[in-house]
């Protein structure tokens, strides 16, 4: 099931076009809105455990590790 996120923040992503290329980074603007697919989990750091996701785009890229702190479901 395909969700619309919008990030709260301005991060730098690092996203997966397949397992043959290289990770593409890219630089997402507070406020941009997209389509994807979540798969949460928890990652113990530093600071104790953070809640984060990785985000299946529906142009087929992922972004792994993406902190639910970075972004928010649009109704």
């Amino acid at each position: 099931m395909y969700h619309v996120i919008e990030f709260t923040e301005a991060l730098t992503l690092d996203l997966e076009i397949s397992t043959k290329h290289p990770l593409e980074r890219v630089a997402v603007e507070k406020g941009t809105r997209q389509r994807a697919q979540l798969r949460p989990y928890i990652v113990e750091t530093e600071d104790g455990p953070a809640e984060v996701a990785d985000l299946f785009f529906q142009d087929g890229t992922t972004a792994r590790g993406v902190a639910f702190a970075s972004f928010a479901f649009v109704d």
